[in-house]
């Protein structure tokens, strides 16, 4: 039989179980800046509405410190009279502007599927995170051309204090909006939402090298700029492969594998489960979606295969917070799978 179950609701969060190491010192604090942990498993966002709404509220609230940074800069710009100030400042805003698709695809994640959209507009929130990716790749772009141009060509700076205030006000606006978006976007399971921080952090990368930069200079090291530069260019790419891999892996259906063995001991152990012939799941946006084959005793009746997919589906709501559908499908144990289409008795 086939049992389906939407989950809308809220209701207690059960961990699937899965735990991170995480390394201690600074190589461990390095790598959490470059390869933030996904945890796709949890944290305590269930319901997909309200996910959605915290999502869209994530990116208003960082759209609003970015602008204020941008206004804070503009400030310095119009004190110093700096035209390559003025250049940064205005590349910081339009990039900001890059978290306006990811709003559009949250709000489009709202809405009811439809007969032409049966999964209804979640995937929209995958399509604007490679948007986000093809901005960080175009951020490193543009790192490395100007470091090798004043590699090669080097031009003195001028305004060195103001530049350096630009510098620090950029990195931590830039900064405090990164963490800000990636512990919502893994709150709320939202891969793109957590690329879009790890955008930020690339613009945050750009403006500490004009800060390290013009400190660089005033010690009197004039290539110290440049040679900034290529570094951080360099770790804009290490930002860039994991949000590539993540989001690429969330349009290629991944999920971590924790979290298919946790369901699978979970189902396994439910009174009535003979075995779990075949667990899939993927996620449509920051929603998880499950399909799962049970074997059963061939002697139970219709009705108490009903009773364990039922039970079987209810266990796996709570081993993942963030599952929106399951179908489970009870077969009789040692028989063939049913073959598509056809409904397992």
């Amino acid at each position: 039989m086939n049992h389906r179950h939407h989950h809308h609701q809220d209701h207690h969060q059960d961990q699937a179980g899965h735990h991170h190491r995480h390394r201690p010192g600074l190589v461990g604090a390095l790598r959490e800046v470059f390869v933030p942990h996904s945890h796709d498993a949890a944290d305590s966002m269930d319901d997909a509405l309200e996910a959605s709404a915290v999502g869209i509220r994530a990116v208003k609230i960082s759209l609003v410190v970015l602008g204020c940074t941008a206004a804070l800069q503009l400030v310095i710009v119009a004190a110093s009279g700096s035209v390559a100030l003025a250049a940064d400042t205005v590349h910081n805003f339009s990039d900001a502007l890059t978290a306006v698709p990811l709003w559009i695809a949250f709000a489009l994640g709202r809405r009811a599927a439809t007969r032409r959209y049966t999964y209804g507009f979640g995937r929209a929130e995958d399509l604007a995170g490679l948007f986000v990716v093809a901005m960080i790749a175009l951020s490193a772009l543009v790192a490395g051309y100007e470091a090798v141009r004043r590699l090669l060509d080097p031009v003195p700076i001028e305004h060195l204090g103001w530049v350096a205030a630009a510098g620090l006000v950029g990195f931590l606006g830039n900064e405090t909006v990164a963490l800000y978006r990636i512990r919502v976007g893994r709150r709320i399971g939202s891969a793109a939402l957590v690329a879009d921080g790890l955008h930020a952090r690339t613009d945050g990368f750009t403006s500490l090298a004009v800060l390290l930069g013009a400190g660089g200079v005033a010690l009197g090291f004039p290539l110290a700029d440049p040679i900034v530069g290529l570094l951080i260019t360099v770790a804009i790419l290490a930002v860039l492969r994991t949000a590539a891999r993540d989001v690429l892996r969330r349009l290629m259906d991944a999920v971590e594998p924790g979290l298919v063995t946790a369901a699978e001991r979970a189902l396994a152990a439910e009174p009535g489960v003979q075995g779990v012939r075949s667990l899939r799941m993927r996620w449509i946006g920051h929603r998880l979606h499950a399909d799962v084959e049970l074997d059963v005793a061939p002697t139970i009746t219709l009705a108490d295969a009903h009773r364990v997919a039922h039970e079987a589906q209810h266990t796996l709501t709570h081993v993942m917070p963030k599952l929106d559908t399951a179908v489970v499908h009870a077969y009789p144990a040692h028989t063939e799978a049913a073959v598509p289409g056809a409904v397992g008795t």
